[in-house]
């Protein structure tokens, strides 16, 4: 990146608080509910917002390139990193004697570091494939057609990153039984293929703003697609 663009700083905040908060607050709950056409559906509540963060990695791919990506990506790794490691440290100190509600805060924010580690590797994972899908898929159809491109390097993303993360994250911990991990898996899937569908007329209002605001509609024809390079 040479150019100097006006909102790439800004979606990079918001990606890495997107990113810290629906890790950090939704996977100590699971919920359940029953819906008309798939049934009942048990997932992490964190998934109704953890796709968000692949949204914008839709846009940033789409407006700037597969390499602006991925410095955001790199952020909001660090950025979970930090904060996994804040909560754990938080956690560990020894509360004072007049306060009890240490129970409370670890069922919230203390996360074992098998589920931060599996979350740290199955986002990384995810998000490169979702933005290497998305920067291909723009240079084989010449542009056209984003919807597509964001709904298939989605499915792709998505479907890594839960795959990875439910099992390395629960498998054997009791947390969540064994024989309930497919479910989950697909369930959590499915919620968040259903999230990038409904957020498809935003993402290209935001596209189009942000195309004409940068003056930047980048193809990535000779980028080199190393995830480790910064």
């Amino acid at each position: 990146m040479h150019k100097n663009y006006r909102y790439y700083d800004l979606i990079m905040a918001a990606f890495v608080t997107v990113l810290v908060c629906s890790n950090l607050i939704g996977p100590a709950k699971v919920t359940q509910i029953d819906t008309p056409l798939l049934g009942t559906l048990t997932f992490g509540a964190g998934v109704l917002f953890f796709p968000i963060s692949f949204i914008f990695g839709d846009i940033l791919t789409e407006v700037y390139g597969y390499a602006a990506s991925r410095r955001v990506i790199w952020a909001g790794f660090v950025g979970l990193a930090f904060a996994s490691f804040m909560a754990w440290m938080i956690v560990a100190l020894p509360p004072a004697p007049f306060w009890n509600n240490q129970h409370e805060y670890e069922v919230a924010f203390g996360s074992t570091w098998r589920i931060a580690l599996a979350g740290l590797i199955a986002f990384a994972v995810g998000e490169f494939v979702n933005s290497f899908v998305m920067a291909k898929m723009k240079i084989f159809s010449a542009g056209k057609y984003l919807w597509q491109r964001t709904i298939t390097s989605t499915v792709f993303g998505e479907t890594v990153d839960t795959i990875m993360f439910v099992p390395l994250a629960f498998w054997n911990t009791g947390i969540i039984p064994n024989d309930k991990i497919p479910l989950i898996i697909g369930a959590q899937i499915i919620a968040k293929i259903a999230v990038e569908i409904a957020f498809t007329p935003a993402v290209y209002k935001a596209v189009a703003f942000l195309k004409k605001a940068e003056n930047e509609d980048y193809y990535d024809k000779n980028t080199d697609f190393n995830p480790f390079k910064i």
